[in-house]
């Protein structure tokens, strides 16, 4: 890609969320992210040929504009918008500039969802996590792919906040008519500065996959 994200750099379980998407769904199928920042996830989703519903609340994010990094250098970034009409995606691509958590649940239907550990942005702490899961699982049609990655605890404050999780404690929001697929989990790792976080520090990440299953009503 001509571009690249401000977040290019940190970990990520992506690669095992696209593998399961080619064994799963249809190709051109849509998939939301939610938390879509500048479009870590979202240009490659579209480069693969997937229809993206990106979800972002950032202004910045979506737009652009000037970012301090690591080091206290000021740069301008380029905007999620901005990448995806650069890398001619941006038909491929459906906008939506939101808090997800605001207001009625977003009447969206996809063949998967995805979102990287939006829910530890201290906007959401207010917010139970349940409701976060629910919201992102209520757009996966039957047969579709819930996909997240998220922070597990690491300091001894994370323990109290229960957006801080495993995948253990992830399983009793899966259920009903959810089947886990996958659940993975690192040991703890040090992560290189980044926007917001100036110096090293260490994280530890969990990631879970699951599929919705059919009933007789979806299927008939």
């Amino acid at each position: 890609m001509q571009t690249q994200s401000l977040w290019e750099h940190t970990l990520t379980f992506f690669p095992q969320f696209l593998a399961t998407l080619r064994e799963r769904v249809a190709p051109d199928a849509t998939i939301a992210v939610v938390g879509a920042s500048d479009g870590k996830f979202v240009l490659p989703l579209a480069t693969a040929g997937y229809r993206v519903v990106a979800i972002e609340r950032d202004t910045l994010a979506v737009h652009g504009g000037k970012v301090r990094l690591p080091g206290d250098s000021d740069v301008h970034a380029m905007g999620l918008i901005d990448r995806l009409k650069l890398e001619k995606l941006h038909a491929r691509v459906r906008v939506i500039e939101e808090d997800f958590l605001v207001g009625e649940p977003l009447d969206v239907q996809c063949e998967a969802v995805w979102t990287s550990c939006s829910w530890h942005y201290s906007a959401n702490h207010h917010r139970p996590l349940s409701e976060f899961v629910d919201r992102m699982q209520r757009l996966v049609r039957p047969g579709g792919v819930f996909g997240a990655e998220f922070m597990m605890p690491v300091e001894k404050h994370h323990h109290s906040v229960e957006h801080y999780t495993s995948p253990e404690r992830l399983h009793r929001h899966f259920l009903s008519d959810w089947d886990v697929l996958l659940t993975l989990s690192t040991n703890e790792f040090t992560e290189r500065p980044h926007i917001g976080r100036p110096h090293d520090h260490t994280h530890r990440m969990g990631l879970l996959l699951a599929t919705r299953t059919f009933t007789l009503t979806d299927r008939f």
